[in-house]
């Protein structure tokens, strides 16, 4: 990996100690071709009304959000920041998650 930011974020879940931010390093460790990308009709699908889900990756536009949602993810697509917000439903990054819920409670890793 040669984004230090990125790098830093790894750091930063492995530290944690728990299981769930362990497992969104590992993937995130993967070469870029290798991360997940999910749309939103899969976050829409496989996801509640005010559910937390993480995407250890890219959220792409594709599709429309009915319900609430906080989505934690790497990176998100412009199309798919804008269909988020007007969804109602809010974005984060996965350090403001992690600083929300240090345990990783109820939350659901998609991709």
């Amino acid at each position: 990996m040669k984004n230090e930011v990125l790098q830093g974020l790894v750091t930063e879940l492995k530290k944690s100690g728990e299981p769930i931010w362990k497992r969104v390093a590992m993937d995130l460790e993967r070469p870029t071709r290798q991360r997940r990308i999910v749309n939103l009709t899969r976050i829409n699908q496989y996801s509640k009304e005010n559910e937390t889900v993480i995407i250890p990756g890219k959220v792409l536009g594709s599709g429309t959000l009915d319900h609430k949602v906080v989505i934690a993810a790497y990176q998100f697509s412009q199309s798919a920041a804008e269909k988020i917000t007007e969804a109602g439903s809010k974005m984060l990054t996965i350090n403001e998650l992690i600083k929300e819920s240090p345990k990783g409670k109820k939350i659901r890793i998609l991709g």
